[in-house]
């Protein structure tokens, strides 16, 4: 099955970073590979184990030279309460607007599903992980990771 936002350029718009910038897509990522990874709600048990997955791998990205975000609809002084509660360190978007994660297909109406998107230096979607589990979902992207890096 094939997926209609593969292959799609990331929209062209300006989200909130927790570091304090605003992050305009695409062209702030244009010659990097970004992992984006949309997660329904801050500090929940799911959300938590899936951040802290990130937090522990993030040298093994790094060494590959990948970005990772996460993002979600919450605001950044929620956003900041669990950055410093679980001692994140990547950035979280907020998509408050839910104009990213609607594009992509993952705001429903009434939240985000837990999915997650390899993009490429070109602005492009290259890979979609859809409704990944919260414990697999790190190691299933870095072995992906494989086949372009």
């Amino acid at each position: 099955m094939t997926d209609a936002q593969l292959g799609t350029n990331i929209p062209t718009l300006s989200l909130i970073s927790s570091e304090g910038t605003t992050i305009k897509l695409p062209q702030d990522w244009k010659g990097k590979w970004v992992v984006l990874y949309f997660y329904p709600k801050d500090d929940t048990p799911g959300c938590t184990k899936q951040a802290c997955s990130y937090r522990d791998s993030i040298e093994d990205f790094k060494k590959r030279g990948v970005l990772i975000y996460g993002v979600s609809l919450d605001d950044l002084t929620s956003h900041e309460k669990f950055i410093k509660k679980y001692n994140l360190n990547f950035p979280l978007l907020s998509d408050s607007n839910h104009e990213l994660s609607q594009t992509l297909g993952v705001y429903s109406g009434k939240g985000l599903s837990r999915d997650s998107f390899l993009i490429n230096p070109q602005g492009q979607v290259s890979e979609i992980w859809r409704k990944v589990k919260p414990d697999t979902t790190v190691s299933e992207i870095l072995e992906s990771l494989k086949k372009y890096l």
